[in-house]
């Protein structure tokens, strides 16, 4: 059965999301819960782009629950229907909230609302001959995310009441998936099995309701196993003692005098021959920083000491001398561009690249990071701690062959082919022990069940076994995914953090990065990194796992393109976007450890090698011969996996699409376009499904590695679909330009009155143009031919230039020349000529805007101030010729250099009608830098949008304040 088969004489009703949503409080609290580092149910195991829950939750409640316009006879009026939705609106604002997450009163509240509707969609369909299997009031569709990925869409369908499955290509997802949504409510109520429960002496004093006992298990289990490697493995991480030689010249250490400290990380640097001929066979060392500690009063860094043609490294404490040589270290330049420490010889990257590929480079001990009672303890490198564990035989290694472009995979070109040369001997030797622990500790789990006279069935969980067997198999999982967390932080890829002292783990963005100087962690320890640090986490993060209402849940792996899970359910869903991410490729670094421990408990999840790349639907050249085989492998491939969703999913529901790929990737002769966007949409819409209703949700934390240096999005773009109807009209291209023309401006406003990023303007803008695009089956060119899918987004981007082109009209003189201007030199000088020129014809002049404060000339020449160059007591209101320009840009030096606050202050002079024009022209300028490629402009003008909700607020409790003192 699929829907093109049932649709006919289904009462379809439109469902909230389809009309309206309260988008400003779902944003904010899905910036909100980025920020969460504690407790999150995804904390369980890494996987990359999840979106937030309160997102998702909120678009699954939102694609179930009538819209109040549907509902004509009970809301007859439009006051009432708005009256109406704003009820929801407020369930939802209180539903996206991190703190009630766990709130089971305003979940359920949520579950009898969706039901509610519901229970109206059957009864409207009582009679229709597919009732029976599709519209059963007692019981709610169940949930399919295909593209399940790190689990956070079933998740919280699962909350919502919905049974729930996740299915995903990948096993690492898949195995995630289980762990969230399968077995908590498979194992819910599991008394738990250890002994010392059994005895009485409880880890945590709860009732066995839920995961209570699931997580006892896991506590006890974690210590047997972390007691167990310490006594195998515990001499490869000695403590350090204090001696009274070590205190002669830090008196910090005295207090530590004659004491054993476990030491928490050792700092290394890669190091490569020095290309000076007179040094040519001494290794020296590639160091991105000196400085260990920069946390103000606790400051630490390494101090180099070159004596003839040796070195070595003294720790110091408080503030280098030399504070910005200190910081860079060796560092000459971007990428692998070093200077010789002995010689002071540049190293360039070509030759690090062929030490690396000879094999030649090594690795040094430049400190060691001990843990004290009152914080971090810095220690100069000795011989003893910089033994590597050379001598130990290695008892297995992760051999595979790491795949992928270098793009992404930044080690390859340094001679590190393989998983196995992303780690220390020791760092394997400790992992290993870890994987090997936990077959024991299978066996264990087992053993104590029967100890204690619980029966074992013997079935497994790969059998769907859900007693002593399939149980003891779920908390070896668990534990399994601390141990392939913990390679997340002990690989030689792994920074030291030396703002938070801690280290770094590896994938703080979607890449394996060529790291030079890395950190080595105590997996034995207590500290960031360890066991114990993996397994609290992971414990945290069932707590936000308690209250699902549903227990039934099921992690699946199966292929997007042909899966039938789809069947007459609700369909929410994150697909690949295009090339940005490379799942496979880098979830083989998880594989390789998760496939040695658990094998035998998924024999068919864990068959392969390597996780499966030639199924996997992106975009990638050197997997599909060339570009252009790449983005026909991505058409077709995502073009089925849509049609199988479209063609099984529910008739009564609308399908939720989330996608986030960068806009404006290239120009061609149809304006501005990406072939991400060209590429996806084209799928969706030969699918047979049309856009009812699109999205902008901020589901990008802007803290994040990429977006600190580049203006990465901030937002994806939920598409909401339903199945295109069969009499859908054709128009041709004039007609769809000037619905283009007349709604899309209405669009842009209600995008940028929401505070939408100039960053993912472009990017939400396609939203509802492609809504028009897609109500018709074709839109015809003058020639006859169909209007592409590529040709119509490179004209909403030309009439998205078009409408903010046309919002200069709402500017003052001086801003409009001062945009003229900026198009044609940013900041750069220009002819004083060009310049007059230019003002005569926006009937202004040179000496005007001077006057006014934007601009300087002398000599021939003008330049536009920068936000750097503005006087820092400018008042707006006492400013007799005051310019949106100059707001805007005073705004921008106040951000950057005092914060929200002192933004806010200043936009309370400025008042709220001045201030809403500055905002516009703030979008203005970053569609400006981003055409020209100014990127520090750009970055500054998008920080300026993001954080305007904020200055607003702070500005209206300032203006507040005045007005009360006045009173």
């Amino acid at each position: 059965m699929t829907n093109s088969a049932v649709n006919e004489n289904i009462v379809l009703r439109k469902k909230l999301i389809e009309v309206a949503l309260p988008l400003d409080a779902i944003n904010q609290a899905s910036e909100s819960e980025k920020k969460v580092k504690v407790g999150k149910p995804t904390n369980m195991h890494l996987w990359w782009a999840r979106r937030p829950l309160a997102t998702a939750r909120a678009v699954i409640f939102a694609q179930m629950v009538d819209d109040p316009s549907g509902h004509v006879k009970q809301f007859p009026t439009l006051d009432a229907q708005n009256k109406e939705r704003q009820r929801l609106f407020r369930l939802i604002e209180q539903l996206v909230l991190w703190e009630n997450t766990t709130n089971e009163t305003l979940l359920q509240a949520a579950r009898d609302e969706i039901h509610r509707s519901w229970r109206l969609t059957c009864d409207e369909n009582k009679n229709h001959q597919q009732a029976d299997f599709l519209f059963n009031p007692e019981a709610l569709p169940a949930f399919h995310d295909p593209f399940a990925g790190g689990g956070t869409l079933p998740l919280e369908a699962q909350r919502l009441g919905l049974e729930s499955y996740a299915t995903d290509l990948n096993p690492v997802a898949v195995l995630i998936n289980k762990a969230m949504v399968e077995f908590p409510g498979k194992f819910s109520g599991f008394q738990p099995i250890n002994p010392e429960t059994a005895a009485g002496n409880t880890l945590i004093e709860k009732e066995w309701s839920g995961s209570n006992g699931i997580i006892e298990d896991i506590h006890y289990y974690a210590n047997w196993i972390r007691d167990v490697a310490e006594k195998r493995i515990g001499n490869l991480y000695p403590k350090v003692n204090i001696t009274l030689e070590m205190t002669e010249d830090r008196p910090d250490l005295e207090r530590y005098l004659g004491e054993d400290l476990t030491v928490v990380a050792r700092i290394w640097a890669r190091t490569t021959k020095s290309p000076n001929p007179a040094f040519s066979e001494m290794d020296v060392p590639l160091v991105s920083t000196f400085m260990l500690s920069t946390k103000p009063g606790k400051e630490a860094y390494i101090e180099p000491i070159v004596e003839g043609n040796k070195y070595r490294f003294v720790v110091r404490i408080g503030k280098p001398p030399n504070l910005e040589s200190t910081k860079k270290g060796t560092k000459l330049a971007r990428g692998a561009n070093f200077q010789c420490i002995l010689s002071n010889s540049p190293i360039d990257e070509n030759w690090v690249k062929a030490a690396g590929q000879a094999g030649t480079m090594g690795s040094c001990l430049l400190a060691v990071v001990a843990e004290g009672t009152r914080g971090r303890v810095y220690l100069s490198a000795d011989e003893k701690q910089a033994e590597l564990v050379i001598d130990n035989d290695l008892v297995w290694q992760p051999e595979l062959t790491i795949s992928g472009s270098t793009q992404y995979v930044g080690v390859k070109p340094y001679g590190m082919a393989s998983f196995d040369q992303l780690f220390t001997n020791r760092q394997m030797v400790a992992l290993t022990t870890f994987s090997d622990l936990l077959m024991e500790v299978r066996s264990k789990i087992v053993e104590d069940a029967q100890k204690s006279g619980r029966a074992d069935d013997g079935i497994r969980l790969d059998a769907n076994g859900d007693g002593v067997s399939a149980y003891a198999d779920a908390v070896t999982v668990y534990l399994g995914l601390c141990q392939s967390r913990l390679a997340d932080w002990n690989n030689s890829l792994c920074r030291w953090e030396n703002v938070a002292q801690v280290p770094q783990q590896l994938f703080g963005r979607q890449a394996l990065p060529m790291t030079w100087d890395y950190c080595e962690g105590n997996p034995l320890s207590s500290s960031t990194g360890s066991f114990n640090a993996s397994v609290k986490n992971l414990s945290n993060s069932f707590f936000r796992l308690s209250n699902l209402q549903s227990k039934t849940g099921t992690g699946e792996q199966q292929n997007a393109m042909d899966q039938t899970v789809s069947l007459g359910k609700v369909v929410s869903t994150d697909p690949p976007y295009f090339d940005n991410v490379p799942y496979a490729d880098l979830s083989d670094f998880f594989y390789v450890w998760l496939r040695r421990s658990f094998l035998s408990v998924f024999p068919d999840l864990f068959s392969t090698i390597a996780t499966p790349k030639e199924e996997e639907l992106v975009a990638f050249a050197h997997r599909h011969d060339g570009k252009a085989g790449a983005e026909s492998f991505f058409l077709n491939g995502m073009t089925e996996a849509m049609r199988c969703i479209a063609d099984q999913a529910h008739p009564s529901f609308p399908i939720t699409i989330y996608y986030a790929f960068k806009q404006s990737e290239h120009s061609d002769e149809v304006g501005r376009v990406s072939t991400g966007w060209d590429t996806f949409l084209s799928a969706v819409l030969n699918s047979g499904l049309a856009i009812s209703g699109t999205w902008p949700m901020r589901t990008e934390s802007t803290s994040r590695l990429r977006s600190l240096s580049s203006n990465a999005l901030a937002s994806s773009i939920v598409l909401v679909c339903r199945r295109r109807e069969l009499d859908a009209g054709v128009a041709t291209r004039r007609e769809f330009i000037d619905l283009l023309n007349s709604e899309l401006p209405v669009a842009l406003q209600n995008l940028q009155r929401g505070n939408i990023a100039p960053v993912d303007l472009a990017q939400a803008a396609i939203g509802p143009g492609m809504e028009i695009f897609s109500r018709y089956s074709r839109i015809l060119e003058a020639s006859g031919n169909t209007l592409s899918v590529r040709d119509a987004l490179g004209l909403i981007n030309q009439t998205l230039e078009t409408v903010l082109t046309e919002q200069e009209g709402n500017f003052d003189l001086e801003t409009r020349w001062a945009l003229g201007w900026f198009d044609e030199s940013g900041f750069s000088e220009g002819d004083y000529g060009r310049a007059e020129q230019l003002a005569t014809s926006k009937n202004t002049s040179v000496a005007g805007m001077a006057d006014a404060g934007i601009l300087v000339s002398g000599r021939g020449k003008v330049h536009l101030l920068t936000p750097d160059e503005l006087p820092e007591d400018w008042d707006p209101q006492s400013d007799r010729r005051f310019a949106t320009w100059e707001a805007v840009h005073h705004l921008v030096r106040v951000l950057q250099d005092s914060g929200e606050s002192a933004a806010g202050e200043l936009q309370a002079q400025i008042g709220p009608s001045s201030a809403e024009k500055v905002r516009e022209l703030a979008y203005r300028l970053y569609a400006i830098c981003e055409h020209k490629g100014w990127s520090k402009e750009a970055l500054s003008y998008n920080s300026l949008v993001q954080s305007w909700p904020e200055i607003t607020r702070l500005a209206q409790t300032e203006q507040r304040a005045e007005q009360g003192t006045l009173i």
